[in-house]
């Protein structure tokens, strides 16, 4: 988009929040680059100019704008429709794999050369991967300059700078502030946070509809894994009330999250073992709930279609729920094959309770991580309390995972892993598409075969069969995950009600 210099101009002149994270404008006359949606008088539009990323505004030499925070708007959705090299690229480098692995091993996961890699994102955002990277280093060595006390050498190393001067270098450069002027400048909290805790917001794109993203999260919550805070005067040992609570097991060990809905924002309170698994922690719960997808561009497709506008009227921005883990909802997927919410969550907790991982956890009744494939591969098949033929499913899955032939990741090519799942025993369609629609994160996912979809369309006049109503919802492509969501939503399901 940043190539249309008119329809920037506009965005910009009309502080469109809707465009956050599309484009961003450099300002010759200042030297700084900002969101959209900045507050500040708009400059003169032959001072403006347009850049795609972050990375590319800092590459042309411009500081960040200290009043809209421009590095802090939310992803571009770009990156969750797509399904090309560029997309998969920037899913990784949200990931941390750069700063994990390197370039190298960036084009190791991605099976092209760092020539390539580093052609195309120029060509498209204006900045390689390393540029990329270190972009996102700096945000996250903001948010732990901001808002925890550690010292600023812990600071450097946990955000993935190599040493303290390139950390100090980098934060100069991009926010024309030292980052003891940084923490300076920063709002007081009332109360310190717990060691390893950070609170922080998740900007999203509004609207936004939390009901059944976070009714579905709750309603399927594995006891142990995951669990759901009510609403209460004061959150419990601090996390805030009315949120969604689980553990994340992350590259440098694990986590406990607490996301909670805002009218504008979403409140993320976050406890690590290792501040090093911040970036990676962020970009997962941003995937979970779907924080970059772009509601209006998805409601006003779907709206086009008479019978679902009505439900997309009543209740836009509705978001797919996601997943922060891809083998776990995978193995959880084939777990629910055939029963109801509640008999796939008791055989998951049976699951978790004999072979996950022990945390400590002193804020609720979080237990453990969800067993990793290699964990289950390793089991005696007899030892899985289930049906032969699910469990031969099961194990095949695991084993799959664990030997590395099946990759469930941000970098999954989409239509090839989806051909890859139907391969395996047990698999069928409706289990295929709901780990490409939650764990890969198709938008265009779709459960004609589905009984809450077909029940759904069959009330709205649409046809029930599976091949005639794949035919009707061709209207609603690229964005069929997302009219599943206004499908189920017709239901009085625990799903589709936030819970009180």
């Amino acid at each position: 988009m940043h190539t249309d210099t008119e329809r920037c101009v506009r965005a910009v002149q009309s502080k469109d929040a809707r465009f956050d994270g599309w484009f961003y404008t450099a300002v010759l006359t200042t030297g700084i680059y900002c969101r959209p949606s900045c507050p500040a008088v708009p400059p003169k539009p032959e001072h403006m100019v347009f850049h795609p990323s972050a990375a590319a505004c800092q590459q042309a030499g411009f500081r960040a704008c200290k009043r809209c925070r421009p590095d802090t708007s939310p992803g571009s959705p770009e990156w969750n429709v797509r399904a090309d090299l560029v997309a998969r690229t920037m899913r990784l480098i949200a990931d941390g794999v750069v700063d994990r692995e390197g370039v190298t091993g960036l084009a190791a996961r991605l099976g092209y050369s760092t020539r390539q890699i580093e052609r195309q994102l120029i060509a498209e955002l204006g900045a390689g991967p390393l540029a990329l990277a270190r972009a996102q280093r700096a945000q996250t060595a903001r948010l732990l300059v901001e808002t925890t006390g550690l010292p600023m050498a812990d600071v450097a190393f946990a955000a993935g700078f190599s040493s303290v001067r390139t950390f100090n270098d980098t934060v100069r450069e991009v926010f024309a502030l030292s980052p003891s002027e940084l923490r300076t400048r920063a709002p007081k909290h009332a109360a310190a946070a717990a060691p390893g805790v950070i609170t922080l917001r998740l900007p999203f794109r509004a609207p936004l509809h939390p009901d059944n993203l976070f009714g579905h999260l709750a309603a399927t919550a594995v006891p142990g894994v995951e669990e759901w805070l009510p609403h209460s005067p004061e959150g419990v040992g601090g996390a805030p009330s009315g949120a969604y609570r689980r553990t994340l097991r992350l590259p440098y060990g694990h986590g406990i999250v607490a996301l909670a809905p805002r009218p504008d924002h979403i409140v993320c309170r976050l406890a690590l073992s290792d501040p090093r698994d911040l970036t990676v922690a962020i970009s997962r719960c941003r995937r979970l709930l779907d924080l970059d997808a772009d509601p209006v561009a998805v409601d006003e497709q779907l709206r086009a279609d008479p019978a679902l506008s009505p439900l997309v009227d009543k209740a836009p921005g509705r978001r797919v729920p996601r997943t922060v883990d891809e083998a776990e909802f995978a193995v959880r997927a084939v777990l629910g094959q055939q029963v109801s919410t509640a008999a796939a969550r008791t055989h998951a907790a049976r699951l978790v309770t004999a072979h996950g991982t022990p945390v400590d956890d002193p804020e609720g009744g979080l237990t453990h991580l969800f067993p990793t494939p290699e964990h289950l591969a390793a089991l005696d098949p007899d030892a899985l309390a289930m049906p032969r033929t699910r469990r031969t499913t099961l194990t095949t899955l695991v084993r799959r995972l664990a030997d590395g032939d099946l990759r469930l990741g941000a970098d999954s090519d989409w239509p090839e892993t989806r051909a890859a799942l139907l391969a395996l025993p047990g698999f069928g369609p409706w289990t295929a598409d709901v780990i490409a629609m939650r764990a890969l994160g198709d938008p265009d996912a779709f459960l004609p075969t589905d009984l809450g979809v077909r029940r759904a369309a069959r009330a709205l006049g649409l046809p029930s069969t599976p091949s005639a109503l794949t035919t009707r919802a061709a209207a609603w492509r690229p964005w069929r995950a997302y009219a599943v969501q206004y499908l189920w939503a017709t239901d009085s399901h625990p799903i589709n009600v936030l819970p009180a």
